[in-house]
């Protein structure tokens, strides 16, 4: 498999202010709740941040929301590009490498182009055209440097433990926007999960972590994957909501957000999960107004650019995924 390199490819690169040793976690908690969402890839999607804030708004007790990455990419227009990153900003969040790349100052031969660290599965048309989505939106955010530079300072990752508070058992969660060493990393992407290969790095990640939940993003396809690890009673697992801004299975346009709390969610969103030491784990369907968001993106993205080529089809349709391929819940 080819690697992203810092010298590979703009799209395909993984600059070195990318990464961090997978120990960081390994510290105290920055912040304790009840209830957190965990936002990804919402990528310029007005509607499903509304649909978003809308599910958090009913959460009791204390909660904390984080963005983690890629709220931006579809969003080239300048007044949808400011309205949607005042709102996000509200609330905590980290830059993805759609953020990261936004703040860059580089437009030459060192640009990491999109950030987004494609690997070899991707093809290269793919690549190019995500390079220019970049090039675009780098135009519009350039018009709000004030916005910027806002999104140049958040950080790559936060630690939170969720419930540990009231005789309820606590889950160490590690809220990262690519995987465990890098921000734009695809370790956690469903094609590395499932290879028997990759599970001794998974475990040697959770080990120097010491976390139990890596809530995570960036490749697009939701999976909750448990790693098997007989020194834990606590199965780990990785959380990757694939995108709240996009429809994630076959013939359903919802996005999909990541819930950890301490009480049982009560609603129709919830797609899946499981309870680990009394704390609820669920992917929680984003349920955005579909019309409202196709005319947004074709005002923006119309047919024949580039978003249209890479994004439309499964906009419409879904990708050809479904929840079985998704939910990897661990053998007891």
């Amino acid at each position: 498999m080819r690697a992203a390199a810092a010298d590979a490819p703009a799209g395909r690169s993984c600059p070195l202010h990318y990464r961090y040793e997978p120990s960081v976690f390994a510290e105290p908690a920055q912040h304790a709740c009840e209830v957190l969402y965990v936002v990804g890839g919402l990528y310029g999607n007005e509607a499903a941040l509304d649909a978003v804030l809308a599910l958090f708004e009913r959460e009791t007790g204390p909660k904390r929301l984080v963005f983690n990455g890629d709220f931006n990419w579809f969003n080239v227009d300048p007044a949808v590009f400011e309205r949607l990153n005042h709102r996000v900003l509200e609330f905590d969040a980290l830059r993805g490498n759609v953020e990261t790349e936004l703040a860059t100052e580089s437009d030459g031969p060192d640009d990491a182009g999109c950030g987004c660290a494609y690997p070899d599965w991707v093809g290269d048309e793919v690549v190019d055209r995500s390079n220019r989505i970049m090039q675009r939106l780098r135009t519009t955010a350039r018009t709000l440097p004030g916005l910027t530079r806002r999104l140049a300072g958040l950080p790559m990752w936060r630690r939170v433990e969720v419930g540990g508070m009231g005789g309820v058992g606590g889950v160490r969660v590690a809220i990262v926007h690519g995987d465990a060493q890098s921000l734009a990393g695809w370790g956690f992407a469903q094609e590395r999960l499932r290879d028997p290969s990759h599970q001794h790095q998974l475990r040697a990640w959770f080990e120097a972590a010491q976390v139990d939940a890596f809530a995570c993003s960036h490749t697009c396809l939701p999976v909750f994957h448990s790693v098997p690890m007989p020194s834990r009673g606590f199965a780990p697992i990785v959380l990757n909501n694939g995108a709240a801004g996009m429809p994630n299975f076959r013939g359903d346009n919802a996005g999909l957000l990541t819930r950890i709390a301490v009480r049982a969610f009560t609603g129709p969103q919830r797609h899946f999960g499981l309870v680990r030491e009394g704390v609820h784990i669920d992917a929680i369907a984003v349920r955005f107004e579909s019309q409202r968001w196709a005319q947004q993106f074709l005002q923006q993205w119309p047919d024949g650019s580039d978003a249209h080529a890479s994004y439309w089809q499964r906009i419409a349709h879904g990708p050809a995924y479904e929840p079985a391929d998704a939910f990897q819940p661990p053998k007891d």
